[in-house]
């Protein structure tokens, strides 16, 4: 089979199966798994695919029928220009993601130390970019023992000088000194405990850990606003990444807690994705 045939094939497989974005996918797994970009394929399509390349294909379209996570089945996913491990037991980073990362890099830009924790870190996409493009002082906060591992791997991986500590949130709090931390950030679960079972299926593959935020979604929201606030010093900030519809309570949160200067940020479909306040 050519390597045209064998992309089309595979666009065709992902159609049928109904993934969100067969075209976006099928470019993924031959990336990925082939080096083959899109400029690849239409220089190289009339070159034979080999049966070794056929077969993994075939494994990889196996998996993906059975609902299995793209990023999970190739093993690894690019977050922020870094490419990041991550397979069952781990949150996938998310383009999302970057909204809130963007309000930290701005916030960072104008800091000297650069004191950073990162809470509920998971694979550590969010603490990995902190590190390497702001040269931020992060500590990771994880309480998964599989997202702990897929922490120390990419930390190692992207040669980031990151502190890990595995921790409860709701608990550790406790071990670190007030006025510590220029910065606060996370990512926590947002997804309503009832919600859960009404997710994409691919989703529902990750880790209940990583999105299970309580009955109402906000119980992360409110155990950092109210135990790590005095963590940060005084001008430092608190940011989050946002559930849809969630924004307008974690800021009165916040601004009940004396935070200062709140601000949003979209993402790309005009969701309030991300939120960032400075502690007065």
């Amino acid at each position: 089979m050519k390597i045209e045939q064998a992309y089309k094939e595979c666009k065709n497989c992902l159609e049928k199966l109904e993934v969100c974005d067969p075209a976006f996918e099928t470019m993924c797994i031959f990336e990925q798994e082939f080096s083959l970009n899109r400029s690849g394929i239409i220089v190289h399509g009339d070159d034979e695919f080999s049966e070794n390349n056929l077969q993994k294909l075939k494994e990889i379209l196996e998996q993906r029928a059975k609902k299995e996570p793209l990023q999970y089945i190739l093993g690894s996913w690019n977050f922020c220009g870094f490419d990041f491990f991550v397979g069952e037991g781990v949150l996938i980073p998310r383009d999302d993601t970057e909204v809130v990362l963007n309000l930290c890099l701005e916030f960072l830009e104008n800091c000297k130390s650069k004191k950073t924790i990162d809470l509920c870190a998971g694979s550590g996409a969010i603490s990995v970019a902190l590190n390497k493009l702001a040269d931020a002082d992060v500590t990771s906060v994880e309480l998964s023992d599989k997202a702990f591992a897929y922490l120390e791997k990419n930390t190692a991986y992207n040669k980031a000088d990151i502190k890990m500590i595995k921790g409860d949130i709701f608990k550790c709090y406790k071990n670190f000194d007030d006025n510590l931390f220029d910065l606060i950030v996370s990512n926590p679960p947002y997804i309503k405990s009832d919600d859960i079972k009404t997710l994409q299926y691919e989703v529902q593959k990750e880790p209940t850990i990583a999105l299970d935020g309580g009955t109402d979604g906000f119980d992360f929201y409110r155990a950092i606003i109210k135990d790590w606030s005095k963590k940060l010093k005084k001008g430092g900030a608190l940011a989050f990444e946002l559930g849809e519809e969630q924004a307008e309570y974690v800021a009165e949160l916040m601004e009940n807690e004396g935070f200062v200067s709140i601000k949003t940020a979209l993402d790309l479909s005009g969701i309030k994705r991300a939120i960032i306040g400075i502690r007065s």
